[in-house]
């Protein structure tokens, strides 16, 4: 019974999560005594998938144009079913928490979602994952005879584990999926907050969307992606697309930076699993400083422009 991985994809190019999930899903093959398998819905070259230890890639090509739910877990379902699957590995990012747990009803198989690491046993089938919106962790045990499991973003890594792999097609019958996609529109030639390694955001405390050209440039320095609170988008001053938090986009970047962000409960449970947080406030008692590994008290429109430079004389250097 092999390890089916999910690596996911955006325009014909792997997404950072794809070459994550695959790498753990090699290690979990290790532990079971199995092979792991990778699928791909129209997705990349898939001789990057053997180079992180895929040894087998299905590709699936269709005429979708854009995320379904149904669809891909259907066509997760299937290639499960066909290369005798009882374990699948999906991303834990917004997709893939919307596609897994219907690829596990569908499988009739049990699920946990963010994952933090490798099974600490694989008889009985044992996970840790992030809980209490990323306060705590649990062991979980999934007991039913197919399993699926959510990986959570920067949890693992990627890791390079070369192998000569194989690529085969699958050809899939995808059922009436009763939503069609009329148009749609994507920001170009910015990085997005879900692929981002690092992330620049900010508050009300920037006073007005005429001073977010600041968060831009610090964003442009660092190769950031840029992030906003949920007042912020609810005033209209940035897309709702940017807005980050609990009732927003999950955040698990390798840094944060707040900037007059003063640190809701909510927004601070979103932004929670990132590894490293910078806060940027004039406020001493601002909450997000008990949460954040380095905080800086000071007016933004003073800190942020020196930041700037002093990055940017650092990257000339």
């Amino acid at each position: 019974m092999s390890v089916l991985v999910f690596a996911d994809s955006s325009e014909g190019k792997f997404k950072k999560t794809a070459f994550e999930v695959v790498s753990y899903g090699k290690k979990v093959a290790e532990q079971l005594g199995t092979n792991v398998v990778a699928l791909t819905i129209n997705g990349g070259d898939a001789s990057e998938l053997y180079t992180y230890g895929a040894e087998k890639v299905i590709e699936v090509k269709n005429d979708l144009t854009s995320f379904n739910a149904k669809a891909y877990a259907e066509i997760i379902k299937q290639a499960s079913e066909a290369q005798g699957a009882d374990t699948v590995i999906i991303d834990s990012s917004v997709d893939g928490l919307t596609v897994a747990p219907l690829v596990a009803v569908a499988l009739e198989a049990g699920y946990a979602s963010n994952v933090v690491a490798l099974p600490s046993s694989t008889a009985p089938f044992v996970v840790k994952r992030k809980a209490f919106s990323n306060k705590g962790f649990n062991n979980t045990e999934i007991a039913t005879g197919k399993r699926v499991v959510g990986v959570a973003k920067n949890s693992f890594g990627a890791h390079e584990n070369a192998v000569s792999g194989s690529t085969e097609s699958l050809d899939v019958s995808l059922p009436e999926l009763g939503v069609s996609s009329v148009s749609i529109d994507k920001a170009s030639g910015t990085v997005t907050i879900a692929d981002a390694d690092v992330v620049v955001s900010a508050g009300r405390g920037l006073k007005g969307p005429e001073n977010w050209g600041m968060v831009e440039e610090l964003a442009d320095v660092l190769g950031a992606a840029t992030a906003c609170s949920k007042p912020v988008s609810d005033l209209g001053w940035r897309p709702h697309s940017e807005h980050v938090g609990q009732t927003g986009k999950p955040v698990a970047s390798n840094l944060y930076i707040a900037i007059g962000i003063s640190g809701a409960i909510q927004h601070l449970a979103g932004v929670n699993a990132s590894k490293v947080k910078v806060v940027i406030n004039n406020d001493p008692e601002a909450p997000f400083f008990k949460a954040a590994d380095y905080g800086i008290v000071g007016d933004a429109f003073e800190v942020v422009p020196q930041l700037i430079e002093k990055l940017k004389a650092f990257k000339q250097a």
